[in-house]
């Protein structure tokens, strides 16, 4: 399993070595071990979901609150998509950056997103699946977005692309009108989450 963290502290992408042969091709997305060691704590298994998308479905900007958010692995076994994490904590080194990564069927690479980070995608190919490993399960009361479109961040949604977004997603608050209204993740109760997790507090 090759790993490489981002450049938004709290997200690595990893690839898994593929075995093909005459009947297809064999991969393992998500590898427990490779994740500890990377991580520095096993990823809590509660909840794994799937969804589907026409080309252009633009999904996010996600997040939840801290403790305990909601962590995600995700990878892409149908189709490809670009995925997209931003930092949303506030106090964060790189609050208000993002980074991205282009997950693929064929290469079969995930991203694993950490408690406080906000993650969207758009899917590149007609009927792209993603599947999704969380850490924590749907509690819809702490589960919040910033829309995808907020020419401050400027997501690096394809131009070529005709973006879908639910009314939810499209009728998000700005990054900026989160923070005011106090929406947003503190980078220091992040921080102290991922300590415990990782046994240091």
């Amino acid at each position: 399993m090759q790993v490489r963290e981002l450049d938004i502290a709290g997200s690595w992408e990893f690839t898994p070595p593929a075995f093909p042969d005459h009947r297809g091709r064999f991969a393992a997305p998500f590898q427990g071990q490779a994740f500890a060691e990377a991580v520095g704590h096993p990823l809590r298994l509660a909840q794994t979901n799937h969804s589907v998308s026409r080309l252009g479905t633009i999904r996010g900007v996600h997040f939840a609150d801290v403790p305990p958010s909601q962590a995600k692995y995700v990878y892409c076994p149908a189709g490809s998509l670009l995925d997209v994490i931003v930092d949303i904590r506030v106090g964060s080194p790189t609050f208000g950056q993002w980074t991205s990564v282009l997950l693929e069927s064929e290469k079969l690479n995930a991203v694993y997103v950490s408690e406080g980070l906000g993650h969207a995608f758009i899917a590149l190919a007609e009927n792209t699946a993603m599947a999704y490993i969380c850490s924590e399960g749907f509690n819809p009361g702490a589960e919040h977005g910033i829309t995808p479109m907020d020419p401050a961040l400027g997501l690096p949604w394809p131009s070529d692309i005709e973006p879908i977004l639910s009314d939810k997603d499209r009728d998000a608050p700005t990054l900026a009108k989160a923070k005011a209204a106090g929406l947003l993740p503190s980078y220091d109760d992040c921080v102290a989450y991922r300590d415990k997790l990782r046994g240091l507090s």
